[in-house]
């Protein structure tokens, strides 16, 4: 089916959906297919659940004038959001990078939806299911859009850029993240770069945070730059601890030493403010809107979070974790007034043949401070952890919390996805 016909009837049935559990009644429903999964062969339910189109890249077994059939699931989930990307003629943002990504692009949106109607990236939907999905998610009366895009890998910010279209862009840094895919942190720039080369060859702007010397020379020769920073930067501003939470003062003649006293746990955000800031300026976004959109915007699903537990204190992290985020955590954590801290880490995940060496620095930087304790948990940790307790698992770690309660202390939990240090909170 032409991709034409394809967009008619998602304008007449505009939701798309890619899994049965969620699915409801008028869905399109995307067969996806994947190394442990296939769609394909829940067609018939979908059907039964009231889809109403299937598309498919399989012979279902089964004759119904409401099954597509496509060379392949994926690619038309894609060519159908570049088809309805190109309905639009309004800013895209996109935003990408190692550590920061997602809190930036909330702060971005907070911003821009106080004077426009802005849609974005839900949640972490930013892989090559996720982007296509989001641009399908973007109605008519859309004045902006922000696309969040991740990466573990090249040509993956290239492949999106591809069909959304990206106006504007932000690589929030390049880190060690990932660097299994990428092959190094040369790879990370390369790959988180491939946003800066679309934007380069199609007369479009970034937002360059103006302290990392890298990502100036990265966005050399695009036509439009908007520099954000500490100092020399068009917005500049910078970081105070207002008790728990950054509070940030803008500084420069534009800005009138602007105060945003945010909900945001470490100086690490300091950037992601800073850069939401920058784009709100660039598109008109008065200051006060900008201050209280910012300070209203409360972090959640584990990112910088700032839970109270009885007596105790609770920095949740742990959404994600690499060496660059650990060690900005950890460093934050030092620095805390509180006296009782108490790390809890858990391993970082996707560093390849670097692993062991990273997670060898981490020790060695944990050993440089003071703590109440440390606790380590699983992954490349093991047989480095010493003189610092160590356990498999975070359920494990959780359990030893339990029989070992501190009071008045203050935890920061940080760790990747994989070891779900979530878990720790059930310790409490």
């Amino acid at each position: 089916m032409q991709i034409e016909k394809l967009y008619d009837r998602f304008l007449e049935y505009p939701f798309v959906e890619t899994d049965t559990r969620k699915l409801k009644t008028g869905d399109i429903f995307f067969a996806l297919k994947g190394p442990n999964f296939n769609g394909n062969l829940f067609a018939r339910q979908a059907l039964d659940q009231g889809a109403a189109y299937v598309v498919v890249d399989e012979n279902p077994g089964f004759a119904d004038d409401r099954i597509i059939r496509v060379s392949q699931v994926l690619g038309t989930l894609q060519e159908l959001a570049g088809y309805h990307r190109g309905q639009f003629n309004i800013p895209f943002i996109a935003i990408t990078g190692s550590n920061g990504k997602t809190t930036t692009k909330e702060l971005v949106h907070a911003v821009l939806s106080s004077t426009y109607k802005t849609y974005t990236t839900e949640g972490n939907l930013n892989n090559h299911i996720g982007v296509p999905l989001t641009l399908l998610r973007i109605k008519r009366d859309a004045e902006m859009a922000v696309i969040e895009m991740g990466a573990n890998h090249l040509n993956e910010i290239e492949g999106y850029c591809r069909y959304t279209a990206p106006t504007h862009g932000l690589i929030t840094n390049c880190g060690k993240a990932h660097l299994e895919g990428f092959g190094g942190i040369d790879g990370v720039r390369k790959g988180k770069g491939e946003l800066y080369d679309y934007l380069r060859l199609h007369e479009g702007t970034a937002f360059v945070m103006w302290d990392y010397d890298y990502l100036r020379e990265m966005s050399q020769g695009i036509p439009h730059i908007h520099s954000y920073g500490t100092q020399g930067a068009e917005v500049t501003g910078k970081s105070l601890m207002s008790s728990d939470f950054l509070h940030v003062v803008l500084t420069g003649n534009s800005n009138n030493s602007l105060q945003i006293h945010t909900k945001l746990v470490g100086e690490y955000n300091l950037p992601n403010v800073l850069a939401a800031v920058a784009v709100g300026q660039h598109f008109k976004v008065k200051n006060e809107r900008i201050k209280v959109s910012i300070e209203e915007y409360t972090p959640t699903n584990s990112r910088s979070q700032m839970l109270i537990k009885g007596t105790n204190k609770i920095i949740l992290d742990a959404y994600n974790a690499n060496p660059s985020s650990m060690k900005a955590a950890i460093e934050n954590f030092s620095k805390s007034p509180d006296e009782n801290k108490i790390l809890v880490l858990g391993a970082m995940a996707e560093l390849g043949s670097e692993s062991k060496k990273e997670h060898q620095d981490i020790v060695a930087l944990i050993k440089k401070y003071h703590w109440k304790n440390v606790i380590l948990v699983g992954g490349d940790f093991h047989g480095i952890s010493q003189p610092f307790p160590f356990f498999t698992g975070a359920a494990a770690a959780a359990a030893w919390l339990k029989e070992n309660k501190s009071e008045n202390s203050t935890y920061l939990i940080k760790g990747s996805r994989s070891t779900k240090m979530e878990t720790i909170l059930e310790s409490f």
